[in-house]
């Protein structure tokens, strides 16, 4: 069962003022404990204090980004401008949990993308995932790969967007053979997270 968003804390970057204040309004109608708001990653938030930090990607602002990302304490939500744009592509690889298209996320697939993280899940949007494959293929170096055939099963499941449970019935698995053939996965290919597994599968020519 999904959490709900009383015990999640987001901090909400974005330089937009309304457009921040819309994030924030869908999130606390949520439930979700907005613990603050900045721009540019200005004032820098502290992530001890916050479960997840929801920020405008902007290439500017993306070293500090990762500095906040090297402590892995909180959940790092990427809002990009366009699918099409290298800084998408990067951030997946850099072991964002999820990124969201800026101009299109609507308040339902917001709040399910926070929800899925907090949960261990990653989240992309449905129109990401074929430029991110169109983007391997052309750039992917293929060759041999260190993965099970049930591993790689499970690689397609999450390029999908599927979630653990709907891996499990697609596959028939138990969620807890689901879960396990996710952790190793990601410790051979030295992944920090699903989206990350995936983006370099498919760089690889693996999927």
């Amino acid at each position: 069962m999904q959490p709900q968003g009383q015990d999640v804390r987001v901090w909400v970057d974005d330089e937009h003022p309304i457009f921040r204040r819309g994030l924030v309004s869908c999130l606390a109608v949520e439930g979700f404990t907005i613990a603050g708001e900045s721009v540019s990653l200005r004032p820098m938030p502290d992530l001890a204090d916050i479960d997840v930090l929801l920020f405008q990607a902007e290439r500017a602002a993306l070293a500090r980004v990762l500095t906040l990302h090297e402590t892995r304490s909180a959940w790092m939500v990427a809002l990009v401008a366009s699918a099409d744009e290298p800084l998408a592509f990067e951030l997946i690889e850099r072991g964002m949990a999820a990124v969201l298209l800026r101009n299109e996320v609507g308040p339902q697939a917001l709040v399910a993308a926070i929800r899925s993280v907090v949960n261990g899940n990653s989240a992309l949007p449905a129109e990401l995932v074929p430029r991110l494959l169109d983007k391997a293929a052309r750039t992917g170096s293929g060759g041999p790969h260190p993965l099970t055939s049930r591993e790689l099963a499970v690689l397609r499941s999450l390029s999908e967007g599927d979630d653990t449970e709907e891996i499990a019935e697609a596959l028939g698995y138990s969620v807890r053979t689901v879960k396990n053939i996710v952790h190793d996965l990601l410790m051979k290919t030295n992944c920090r997270n699903r989206a990350h597994a995936v983006a370099l599968a498919t760089r690889q020519g693996l999927i």
